[in-house]
């Protein structure tokens, strides 16, 4: 039985078995990459350049549009290859590199969505101290935090790669991912081998409890708004982000929590593809969608880039 130290590579669960539907695979892959690059690359255009866009909200909106980016870009081009190529292989070296580099954008992503809620919270709840609360200086701390969070967090999963792998070398999923790598260790040591998990989701658990909390907060505030118009504004500003988070918990904790027993190579791949490949070409389009503001400044980018040429 191979050891941690002589595996080489790593086979990726394939997205499908004939040569057309690997091809159809690629060609869906490449459009949903392309629109999530095009949607967040618009996004951090605007609110950079648009001056009026210098808002703890827009703010935070940039650093979550890096973060799809990022995600997508650590997971699709390698299944892309795989798919053209018609090849599983994923190098031990670049195995480990996704799981780090996954990690880290899709955990700063959660905790920039934590901090998301918290602007809108202030914003709703206490709107006379929201310049105090989130000025400039607060929000770059809060928005470092949240990188720095996901880089820690990042560290303690790769961790996981010096742990013995002696079943073999078959991933049951289309990139490198902690529970996978997981399931091929032959580790004694269960406390170890378990323990970042552990502490990954009791700081995750946190972060939930205190997105409820906020959001049980905010529609309280919502329904104490006499007037309806007043109501609908400040539903329309939390819709969004609501709808964000709702789309990237629901898929990531049912993709990791639901009973072996439902357990399928099939279904284990589309859950993965709707937490890390769907959310980053879905949310510009959902955050885009209800705001004006931002509609606005990307038109005003694109067409004013058009009379320049």
């Amino acid at each position: 039985m191979p050891n941690s130290s002589s595996i080489s590579h790593f086979l990726l669960l394939p997205l499908a078995d004939t040569r057309q539907l690997q091809l159809l695979h690629f060609c869906l892959f490449l459009g949903i990459s392309l629109a999530a690059l095009l949607g967040n690359g618009l996004i951090i255009s605007a609110v950079a350049c648009g001056h009026h866009l210098h808002t703890p909200m827009f703010f935070f909106l940039l650093n979550l549009a890096l973060t799809d980016v990022g995600c997508i870009c650590t997971t699709v081009p390698k299944a892309m290859h795989n798919s053209l190529w018609d090849t599983r292989t994923i190098s031990y070296a670049g195995c480990a590199a996704q799981v780090f580099i996954f990690a880290f954008f899709i955990s700063a992503e959660y905790f920039l969505l934590t901090i998301m809620c918290y602007d809108r919270y202030v914003s709703i709840c206490k709107p006379l101290h929201y310049g105090t609360l989130l000025g400039s200086r607060v929000c770059v701390h809060m928005a470092s935090a949240a990188w720095a969070s996901g880089f820690l967090n990042a560290l303690l999963h790769a961790d996981i790669f010096s742990l013995p792998l002696c079943h073999g070398n078959v991933l049951g999923q289309f990139f490198c991912e902690v529970p996978q790598i997981l399931k091929l260790s032959c580790s004694k040591s269960y406390l170890r081998e378990h323990g970042l998990l552990a502490v990954s989701s009791c700081l995750g658990f946190g972060c939930f409890v205190f997105i409820v909390f906020s959001y049980v907060q905010i529609f309280r505030a919502v329904l104490r708004i006499p007037s309806y118009q007043g109501q609908h504004k400040a539903f329309s500003t939390c819709l969004p982000h609501l709808a964000v988070l709702s789309l990237f918990l629901s898929t990531i904790i049912f993709a990791h929590l639901k009973p072996p027993s439902i357990s399928s190579p099939t279904l284990d791949l589309a859950l993965s593809v709707l937490y890390s490949v769907v959310p980053p070409a879905l949310n510009p389009i959902i955050y885009s969608l209800r705001n004006q503001e931002l509609k606005a400044a990307v038109w005003i980018m694109i067409t004013g880039g058009f009379q320049k040429h």
